[in-house]
């Protein structure tokens, strides 16, 4: 794995995503933002390796060969490496980073750095953007946002903003990433500027993949984002949500269902004799 790659396959990349647009487009804020959104909707969040029982690679060859040409999806260190690559390859700069996840802690609870985002530079321009394609949740983002603090960004039909908190040890201030959800702004991860570098992410990477005690270990999560609707899929509970706050869910019935549930409404395709966890 190597953030610093521009080999990457760009046009079969922007074929993924559904690109209609000049190929290749310019390393402009409009170009950030709709290729964030055009990753965003075309391939899906899954953590199917970790629960199968193997590490995702990182390295880019395996990842083209999964994300980009294979039906399949990932996670975030997959997601955000890739468009890492491709936005490198469109001339943008990137600086990876990474966060604590607070979507369901506990107040006060201090957990490690495990989710990869990243700060996009544009020629010509002073603002810095961030970028993540790899949340996998309702709360991500959209499109690309600048890091700006206490203004509400619309990214599509989601809203979100940054705001500060001391940070102990005297570096920086946290950044925290917030989304309004319900008419609430609710913490979804902290982070610095701090760079990580592609050694840091493999390790955190294998963390995440084979500690008996991480929950991508245990329960398949697929998820699927489209402008006015996010799918989810936690074990066999199948959830829809709707831009508007409406949501309906059911249970499937048994491992075919989910099979087939992943392949038509998830683009993720497995082999039919693919056992997956209750």
């Amino acid at each position: 794995m190597d953030l610093d790659r521009t080999d990457l396959d760009i046009d079969a990349y922007l074929t993924r995503i559904g690109w209609s647009g000049d190929r290749p487009p310019e390393p402009t804020v409009e170009t950030l933002r709709a290729v964030h959104l055009a990753h965003v909707t075309s391939i899906p969040f899954e953590n199917l390796q970790p629960l199968l029982g193997s590490a995702p690679s990182l390295a880019l060859p395996d990842l083209e060969a999964k994300l980009v040409r294979g039906r399949r999806g990932g996670y975030c260190y997959e997601h955000n490496t890739l468009l890492a690559a491709a936005l490198r390859a469109l001339g943008f700069g990137i600086t990876g980073l990474a966060a604590r996840v607070r979507v369901g802690a506990e107040p006060g609870t201090v957990r490690p750095r495990t989710h990869m985002l990243l700060l996009v530079g544009i020629p010509g321009e002073p603002q810095r953007y961030i970028a993540d394609v790899g949340f996998g949740s309702i709360g991500g983002l959209l499109e690309a946002v600048p890091l700006i603090t206490d203004t509400e960004l619309r990214d599509g039909t989601r809203r979100h903003r940054y705001v500060r908190e001391p940070h102990s040890g005297g570096l920086e201030d946290l950044w925290v990433f917030q989304a309004l959800q319900d008419g609430v702004w609710e913490d979804q991860y902290a982070f610095t500027r701090e760079p990580f570098d592609a050694t840091d992410y493999e390790v955190i990477n294998w963390h995440v993949a084979t500690n008996p005690r991480s929950p991508f270990q245990h329960t398949l999560r697929a998820q699927r984002t489209t402008l006015d609707r996010h799918l989810q899929l936690s074990a066999r509970t199948l959830s829809e949500t709707h831009s508007d706050g409406t949501r309906k869910e059911r249970e499937l019935a048994d491992n075919d269902e989910v099979l087939r549930v992943l392949a038509a409404d998830f683009g993720i395709e497995l082999p039919s004799d693919t056992e997956l966890p209750a």
